[in-house]
């Protein structure tokens, strides 16, 4: 049986008894050596360049200015709702990856059911407006707990990563090397989650418990989440190509 942890594109070695026979090679993409180039690859995949972080920060931004200058709380929600509807249309238009203006969409649905529930239990379009920036807070708060757990466990998410490109999602996981280097990617890798909650949700209290001027605290929150979004996620994507740059872990472990 072939080791599924084997450098994709790495051929299949010999055995001592047959050392004139040919070999089959694994069907695998022959460019990944490395846990690095593998973790590097997905990483490419999940950033969506300049536009994929315009797409994320512009519906949030129309939200938080129109809010704060027409108190008009369904205006807001449903300009936000358009500028990602038009960015999805010109994606699907151009044949180009629809992913980040759908996400940007499925946050503007989420935020909306936040703010019809408020409003369905009788909250006041303060409250209201504070319920928009509650799916963020929750989102952020759950994924930085699952990836702390991960790692903690020892079964670090990044190593999945790993595991999608070698075939095999666990065979990783014998490698002692490979779950140090995955559980180090996923500790920075939850860091911006733990930022944003750290300092948006004593803001969002404060609004909620009176403490805090709603409008002042609408406005922070959305300079915070676009501040604290594409921003803050390409310091930890540098932090991390900076660790996958010192090292050179294999993929599968050394033959001895």
């Amino acid at each position: 049986m072939s080791d599924p942890l084997r450098p994709v594109g790495d051929p299949v070695s010999r055995s001592a008894d047959q050392p004139g026979e040919p070999v089959d090679q694994p069907e695998h993409d022959p460019g990944v050596e490395s846990v690095e180039a593998v973790v590097r690859a997905q990483l490419a995949k999940a950033l969506g360049g300049r536009r994929g972080m315009v797409e994320a920060a512009v519906p949030t931004l129309l939200f938080t200015v129109l809010w704060l200058t027409t108190r008009e709380l369904n205006l807001a929600i449903a300009v936000g709702g358009a500028a990602a509807a038009l960015a999805l249309v010109v994606r699907l238009v151009q044949r180009s990856t629809v992913q980040f203006a759908v996400n940007a969409l499925v946050g503007i649905g989420i935020g909306w059911f936040f703010v019809a529930l408020s409003a369905r239990n009788g909250g006041s379009a303060d409250e209201q407006a504070l319920a928009y920036f509650l799916p963020g807070l929750i989102y952020n708060g759950v994924y930085a707990v699952a990836m702390g757990l991960t790692c903690l466990i020892r079964w670090p998410l990044v190593g999945f990563m790993v595991g999608s490109v070698t075939g095999d999602p666990t065979a990783w996981h014998a490698d002692k090397q490979v779950v140090r280097l995955c559980t180090t990617l996923t500790w920075l890798l939850a860091v911006p989650c733990v930022v944003r909650v750290a300092l948006q949700l004593p803001l969002w209290l404060a609004g909620q418990s009176g403490a805090m001027d709603v409008d002042t605290v609408v406005a922070a929150l959305g300079v915070l989440k676009i501040a604290l979004g594409w921003p803050l996620q390409l310091l930890a994507l540098g932090a991390m190509m900076w660790v996958l740059g010192r090292n050179r872990t294999p993929v599968s472990p050394a033959v001895a």
